[in-house]
């Protein structure tokens, strides 16, 4: 269960701390108040998109964190196999999420740093959120799948499909690739033919282009070279008055006129000897640095950047660089060997697919089967929390026929169907259902769902819409049934509703230092009663309104003693 929620910086909450019960926890306040908040921090806090105007105005960062206790052994063990390590003989766990206005995001798990695509999965092995978006998602037939899949939970089988199906959408994709009409594949393999010998013709060598570029400026700034060298040379050993080389040996020659009187000066003649030698070859490798045997330097600069402009041409039509160009020489090869053992590859893809449909319909099989049961038993169960909720008349299906081709779930066409009228043939439920019977449908099939595979917390986002009196009543007592197996959150606006709670929150906004503040807080015996007194209507309290109040209040014990009969 969500034993405790914590707040900070969302949009007009500055800083919310609420402990929640087991049972029936209910929300209320008025319009405007921050419920839809609430909502939406859990639902970020379980791995949902952040919307980064949730931030509260003036602050950097939100955020919200929560602590899970009581996990039992099946949600602790899935959580271990998502490799989350949990201390032994620990069944409490502690999710967090920062998010920042520049757009980041931050979530841990007990204090590690996971990501969003982990916060997710562990969020939804603990929560559930139903809300408005559950009645539409209820209206779109490619939902009924899943929904009846989660009520037939084989997810082994509908594994083994998916890894099946998407190794023969990947032969079957190689197969209508190959298959193309032999025109085309004339033309591709004339196409490939020409930009091979394009490219091969020109005989690139790998670091070709980097030594040509490199010769050519050389020789377009073959005077300037020849001119720095020459000067150089002259400073070092070519001109008629003084240069480094001549320099040194007169200052060799001094010294050693005078090292028989100070010998100090035989380590310094030693030490210009070796000067001199490096001098020497530097002059030498100076000289070197002029191409004084190029003939003609024109007619090389033409041929090099003639070689460049092959280069260049093939590097916009292949890809820039050498590497580029080769690469699509090597990826162009190896497609039109491709071509060339078309067929032996038609013939080798076609044993592969066949063996991979075979697979696929025999698991297809399994799942229809499973599908159809599961059908069954989902309609019946539906049909009878239904009734309960002042819909007896409603005849509500699960249409599970043959989609005639292998889909990403199978080959089921699956589809909830509904008469809201005797007499009348159930039909598909988005030509006929109305906003209040979308509400109760979708609570009787998700009481079902979390009846046989519930997860520790649901929360229910308004419910009641499009309900009131005896029915909003109903559909309190259905979630009081659902709270006696797992925690209930539910935001409503009915009094029928939250007279039922185990624990009864209100949401109210004020104002402190000249900006709104949200803030949650548990009702106390008879703050309920005005609370419930409030809903029920009127502009000011009235002792009425208060007894009827607890007169709802009081029906609770009775209801949950006799499960609403």
């Amino acid at each position: 269960m969500l034993q405790s929620l914590h707040i900070e910086n969302v949009a007009v909450i500055r800083r919310a701390d609420i402990d929640f019960s087991e049972g029936l926890c209910v929300l209320t306040g008025e319009t405007g108040a921050g419920k839809s908040l609430l909502i939406d921090s859990i639902n970020a806090l379980t791995g949902g998109r952040v919307n980064r105007e949730l931030i509260r105005t003036g602050e950097d960062k939100a955020m919200i964190s929560a602590l899970f206790s009581g996990l039992d052994e099946s949600t602790m063990r899935a959580l271990e196999d998502m490799g989350l390590d949990l201390p032994p003989c620990d069944d409490a766990l502690m999710l967090q999420r920062v998010f920042t206005r520049d757009g980041r995001s931050t979530a841990r798990i007990n204090g590690r740093a996971v990501t969003q695509s982990l916060l997710r999965d562990a969020g939804a092995l603990l929560i559930n959120i139903h809300g408005q978006s559950d009645n539409q998602k209820l209206m779109q037939k490619s939902s009924h799948l899943s929904l009846l899949d989660d009520y037939a939970r084989d997810g082994e089988t509908l594994s083994l499909y998916r890894d099946v199906y998407g190794r023969w959408r990947s032969v079957s994709d190689k197969l209508e690739s190959l298959r193309q009409d032999e025109s085309e594949r004339l033309r591709t393999r004339e196409m490939l033919e020409f930009q091979i010998k394009d490219i091969e013709s020109a005989r690139l060598k790998p670091g070709e282009e980097e030594k040509l570029t490199e010769r050519r400026d050389r020789l377009l700034y073959q005077e300037k070279i020849s001119k720095q060298v020459r000067i150089a040379s002259r400073a070092m050993k070519d001109s008629e008055k003084s240069t480094v080389l001549s320099l040194l040996d007169r200052a060799e020659a001094a010294l050693t006129a005078i090292a028989s009187l100070i010998p100090e000066a035989d380590g310094l003649v030693a030490r210009l000897q070796e000067v001199r030698y490096e001098a020497e070859d530097i002059a030498d490798e100076i000289g070197a640095l002029c191409d004084e045997d190029v003939q003609d330097p024109t007619a090389e600069l033409d041929k090099l950047e003639g070689r460049l402009d092959t280069i260049n041409r093939l590097g916009r039509k292949y890809g820039a660089g050498i590497d580029a160009i080769l690469a699509f020489r090597d990826t162009s090869a190896a497609r039109l060997a491709e071509l060339d053992g078309a067929d032996e590859s038609i013939a080798e893809y076609e044993e592969q697919q066949a063996v991979l449909a075979e697979e696929l319909h025999r698991l297809s099989m399994t799942l229809s089967e499973q599908r159809r049961a599961a059908a069954h038993e989902l309609a019946a169960m539906t049909a009878e929390s239904l009734a309960f909720l002042d819909m007896p008349k409603v005849r509500f299906e699960v249409s599970v026929r043959p989609l005639g081709h292998f889909g990403p779930d199978g080959a089921d066409d699956v589809e909830f169907l509904i008469a809201t009228n005797p007499g009348e043939p159930v039909q598909p439920m988005i030509r006929i259902a109305s906003g209040g019977e979308l509400s109760r449908i979708m609570l009787a099939v998700r009481s079902v769902l979390n009846e046989r595979y519930g997860v520790g917390t649901a929360i229910y986002d308004e419910v009641d819409t499009g309900i009131s009196g005896r029915t909003a009543r109903k559909v309190g007592i259905k979630l009081c049934a659902i709270a006696g197996t797992s925690q209930v959150i539910c935001v409503t606006h009915s009094a029928q509703i939250a007279s039922l709670a185990d624990a009864h929150y209100v949401i109210e906004k004020s104002e402190a230092d000249g900006r709104a503040e949200t803030a949650v807080r548990l009702l106390s015996g008879e703050e309920q009663v005005d609370e419930v007194a409030r809903i029920l209507g009127g502009l000011t309290l009235t002792d009425s309104q208060r007894a009827n109040a607890r007169e709802l209040i009081a029906e609770k014990q009775t209801i949950r003693q006799t499960g609403g009969r």
